[in-house]
């Protein structure tokens, strides 16, 4: 893609960055008590590790204490955007009045950015050149919906703007797995749960929604699969090679468990945890085949390992 056509360095950061961000996965998502979440805790409450400088006070012992989902929560950017710049540094505690308003606003905002995400990689990949023009503008319609003040913001319709752009995403979807040879996987949406993947050829699959909890992917090729709402709490990647997949975030990845042989895309990072031994979280015991417990409200999942995206 010509240089020139890239999204401009002023548009929004769709990395998370804490320190800048009033903790506000912290507080305004509910989450429930689970293998992800050693308790239950309401939409707008603070968390009870969450300390009075917006920091978390068992930070270095999540995944211990029973918080793995914490772990592998990214906002992709959306915490600062709204501490930051919609609320213009305003945080919740020394402005209670418009504490519910950031609430609402939050996981609204998150959900532009995770679409952002999307839009931005596929504005890179050389396959989906046939509709750039179209995804640019739908990026230039994102960010310019990120952009309102609180108000305007918390009257988004995020489901309807997110299926305008899921039509584009499924797209490049088609482009990128039409250009691997031979017959491709359909597994969307489907349940495979502790699943035995080891060394399967699933280049160019469509795995958008599937269930992968607890899956054993060692050694699978997943080389230009869709990866977009997977759900990959717990499953075993050590070996798999996930170059040149589709749609995969950071968080999809620090939900599974991985090591150094496992190859991902450039833009991720290792987590730090790859390299424990058994994998956590939810497949500690995959034979129930038990769908994780979602926590109802807010307007989005929390912090688990499925990213809210269209699918």
């Amino acid at each position: 893609m010509p240089a020139d056509q890239l999204p401009p360095p002023t548009t929004p950061s769709l990395n998370a960055d804490c320190g800048n961000c009033f903790a506000l996965c912290c507080v305004a998502l509910p989450f429930a008590k689970s293998a992800d979440f050693a308790v239950d805790k309401s939409a707008g409450r603070p968390c009870t590790n969450l300390l009075d400088d917006f920091r978390c006070g068992i930070h270095t012992d999540l995944r211990h204490r029973g918080f793995t989902g914490c772990t592998v929560y990214d906002c992709f950017g959306a915490g600062q955007k709204v501490s930051q710049q919609t609320f213009e540094g305003r945080d919740w505690r020394r402005d209670p009045a418009g504490a519910g308003a950031m609430f609402e606003v939050f996981p609204i905002m998150r959900q532009l950015h995770e679409l952002l995400w999307y839009l931005n990689e596929s504005l890179t990949t050389a396959a989906a050149e046939p509709v750039h023009a179209e995804l640019r503008d739908a990026w230039d319609r994102t960010v310019e919906l990120t952009e309102g003040d609180p108000a305007t913001v918390a009257r988004i319709d995020v489901d309807r703007h997110r299926q305008e752009v899921n039509v584009l995403l499924l797209r490049v979807s088609e482009l990128v797995r039409g250009a691997v040879p031979g017959r491709k996987r359909e597994h969307r949406g489907a349940d495979l749960i502790g699943a035995k993947l080891r060394g399967a050829d699933l280049r160019g699959a469509n795995l958008r929604g599937a269930y992968l909890i607890g899956a054993d992917l060692r050694k699978a090729d997943l080389r230009s699969s869709d990866l977009i709402g997977a759900d990959f709490r717990g499953a075993d990647l050590r070996g798999a090679d996930l170059t040149e997949t589709i749609f995969l975030t950071q968080f999809q990845v620090n939900a599974a468990q991985g090591d150094a042989t496992t190859r991902l895309p450039a833009a991720l990072a290792v987590p730090p945890h790859w390299g424990d031994s058994p994998p956590e979280g939810l497949t500690a015991n995959p034979a129930s085949r038990g769908r994780p417990r979602r926590a109802g409200g807010g307007g989005t999942r929390r912090r688990s390992g499925r990213p809210a995206a269209p699918r």
